[in-house]
C-alpha cells in the first residue's frame, strides 16, 4: 500500500491539469484531426508516462537524472521535436491547411507524436525517479508500488486530457471557420515552439 495515497492523488491531480506540452499536443490533434486523433495522442502521452514510470522503478530513470550528458542529450532532442511540431502547426496556419498529411498510416501518427513527446522529455524521468519514491514505504515492493502510483497518474491523465479534448472539440465545432482554425493552429504552434525553446535552455 502506498504511503499517503490521498496526498499523492491531490498533488498528481494538480500537476495533471496544469497547462503544458501534453495539453498543447492534445489541442494540436483536436485542430488537425478532431477528437479521435486527440484521444490517440492522449494514449501516446500516457504510454510515454508509463514507460518512464517503469524505467524509474528499474532505476534507469535515476541513472539518466544523475547523468548531465545523457539528460542534456535527451532534453535537446525533445526540444527539437517540440519546435518541429510547432513549426508544422505554424506553417499549416499560414497555408490554411491541416498540419498532418493524409496517409494510410495517419491514424497511428497522433499516438506516435504523443508518445515521443514524453519519451523525449527527461523532466518526466526526473519526476518519476524523485517523486514516486516519497510514497513508497520501507520494505514495500518498489516495482509494484511504483507501477500502482503511475497507474493512478495515468488514469487521471487520460480522464483529464479526454475531457479537455472533448470540450475543445465542441468549442471548435461551435465556431467553425477556416480563419478560426488557422488562428488556433497558429496559437498551438507558438505554444509548442515556446515550450521547445524553454526545454532547450532549461538546465537540470
Amino acid at each position: 500500500m502506498p504511503e499517503h495515497p490521498l496526498l499523492f492523488v491531490g498533488i498528481v491531480a494538480l500537476l495533471t491539469i496544469t497547462p503544458g506540452a501534453d495539453m498543447a499536443m492534445v489541442a494540436r490533434s483536436v485542430f488537425t484531426g478532431g477528437r479521435r486523433d486527440a484521444f490517440a495522442t492522449t494514449l501516446g502521452i500516457t504510454a510515454g508516462c508509463l514507460a518512464w514510470a517503469f524505467a524509474s522503478a528499474l532505476g534507469v530513470a535515476a541513472v539518466l537524472a544523475a547523468s548531465q550528458t545523457a539528460y542534456d542529450a535527451l532534453r535537446l532532442v525533445g526540444a527539437v521535436y517540440l519546435v518541429w511540431l510547432g513549426v508544422q502547426s505554424l506553417m499549416a496556419a499560414r497555408r490554411g491547411q491541416p498540419s498532418h498529411v493524409e496517409t494510410g498510416d495517419r491514424r497511428s501518427s497522433p499516438f506516435r507524436q504523443g508518445l515521443l513527446t514524453n519519451l523525449f522529455n527527461p523532466k518526466i524521468a526526473v519526476f518519476y525517479s524523485t517523486f514516486l519514491p516519497q510514497f513508497i514505504g520501507p520494505g514495500d515492493p518498489a516495482l509494484l508500488i511504483s507501477m500502482l502510483l503511475a497507474s493512478v497518474h495515468i488514469a487521471l491523465g487520460i480522464t483529464w486530457l479526454s475531457l479537455y479534448a472533448w470540450l475543445l472539440a465542441r468549442a471548435v465545432e461551435a465556431f467553425k471557420g477556416s480563419r478560426l482554425r488557422r488562428a488556433l493552429d497558429a496559437l498551438t504552434g507558438t505554444v509548442l515552439v515556446t515550450l521547445g525553446v524553454r526545454l532547450a535552455v532549461q538546465r537540470h
